[in-house]
């Protein structure tokens, strides 16, 4: 029978590592994040993230049922589906189930969460006070004879654990020692995204299909995404009905509760190829007069309503970003260290496919180490299934977003001419849009 595990050291506290030391935390396994951030509140910005059934039963099995409720409670409701439509917001198709039906949002089989990247972190760091270690920058790892492995840090000390786990985003340190073959490409993508407030006037002049969910259109050049997004319950409500369940677990509502009265919105995200953007390159500060007169140029003749969402979001949301992806790796020999999301597998922030995957590595590393420790499995076999699942997963989502970012950027007029009346013709068959897209 194997010893039980000592200690697990996790390096990074993003929604991935944050999640499997919740997930562990539950289990009884002793764990212990090193996040190089100062401070817990030094990301508290962004935009909202859409759970997926796969991210929400992570979500679900990692936390405490209070805190899950929370999460549910603070969310919005994403909408049925994602429509499909061109620039003039006629319907091309639509994918995704409308039958009428609302799901249960507390199971997380059936619901989808729009998630405040603010109100995600802080529920997701509820409790682990003891747990989480700011202020430490891994700057590389040692693996011991006894079957350790110690981390090391920027400010010189060091940290020994059972098992590392390098989930510490895009060039992680440990990962890129691990796998020094592991390489990154450098998509030909510009993407800028920002939120339009609503208001009363604004809810006014939008057109129902931009409140109604997500939708993806389709111009004869470029890409547009747009998500609405509305609280399901106010934080007096969710005190109300949740506070005495918080405070049992030691748990301030007031304090995990503040930020999540984020204003509803609507966010949307503009794709283009760099090429047809010259000198339009992705800068630490975001000139808003130059990203509306690029978004004015690139929108002409599309959908008034369209152009005045772009021209009216507020400018300090603006985002600029260029999309990076890792390249793929084969299993290797595995030892007490491995890794998850984003240190591993990155991929452009198209579809919160990248949030969802390192949710989903986070519940199956926690399931393999609870293996581990248990007895069930031993160690080097339940970690060497978990990075086999993992890196055959993730790739082939890089791979899935790689080919839909390419599409959405493709400057082919004749490609872009038959996608359109691809989805037309899905649209206009729904037997055929079943067969594609597995629903009506």
């Amino acid at each position: 029978m194997s010893a039980r595990l000592k200690h697990v050291a996790v390096i990074g506290g993003g929604i991935g590592g944050l999640c499997l030391a919740q997930g562990l935390r539950r289990a009884g396994i002793p764990v212990t994040v090193y996040e190089r951030d100062r401070s817990a509140d030094s990301r508290l910005q962004g935009f909202r993230l859409n759970i997926e059934p796969t991210g929400s039963t992570a979500l679900r099995a990692c936390l405490p049922p209070a805190l899950w409720e929370v999460l549910v409670a603070t969310s919005g409701d994403p909408g049925p589906g994602i429509s499909f439509r061109d620039e003039r917001m006629r319907p091309l198709v639509r994918i995704g189930r409308d039958d009428g039906r609302k799901p249960d949002p507390l199971d997380p089989t059936a619901g989808r969460h729009a998630v405040s990247r603010v109100t995600l972190r802080k529920i997701l760091l509820a409790g682990l006070d003891d747990v989480v270690r700011f202020g430490k920058e891994c700057t590389g790892f040692v693996r011991a004879d006894d079957g350790t492995v110690t981390a090391a840090f920027a400010d010189g000390t060091t940290a020994t654990a059972d098992v590392l786990v390098a989930a510490d985003g895009a060039g992680s340190r440990v990962w890129g020692q691990l796998r020094p073959e592991a390489g990154r490409t450098t998509l030909p993508a510009t993407a800028v995204a920002g939120k339009l407030f609503l208001t009363e006037e604004n809810r006014r002049w939008l057109p129902e299909p931009l409140l109604a969910g997500m939708n993806a259109f389709w111009p004869r050049q470029d890409f547009l995404f747009t998500a609405v997004f509305r609280r399901r319950e106010n934080p007096a409500a969710i005190n109300a009905r949740l506070g005495d369940r918080l405070r049992a677990l030691g748990l301030e509502p007031e304090r995990l509760l503040e930020d999540s009265h984020d204003d509803d919105y609507i966010l949307w995200a503009f794709i283009a190829h760099r090429d047809a953007l010259p000198g339009f390159t992705a800068k630490d500060q975001v000139d808003p007069v130059a990203v509306r007169e690029m978004l004015a140029r690139r929108t002409t003749g599309w959908h008034p309503d369209l152009r005045r969402l772009l021209a009216d979001s507020t400018p300090d949301t603006l985002y600029q970003t260029e999309f990076r992806a890792a390249q793929p790796l084969r299993p290797a020999e595995t030892g007490n260290v491995t890794g998850l999301g984003d240190a591993v597998h990155q991929m452009p922030p198209v579809g919160g496919l990248g949030g969802n995957t390192a949710l989903r590595d986070a519940h199956r590393l926690r399931t393999a180490l609870i293996a581990a420790d248990r007895g069930e499995q031993p160690l080097s076999r339940a970690l060497h299934d978990y990075e086999t699942d993992m890196l055959h997963h993730g790739f082939d989502t890089v791979r899935e977003v790689v080919r839909n970012t390419d599409a959405a950027i493709d400057r082919n007029p004749l490609r872009r001419t038959a996608i359109r009346w691809f989805f037309r013709t899905c649209g206009a068959v729904p037997p055929l849009g079943r067969a594609v897209f597995g629903e009506g």
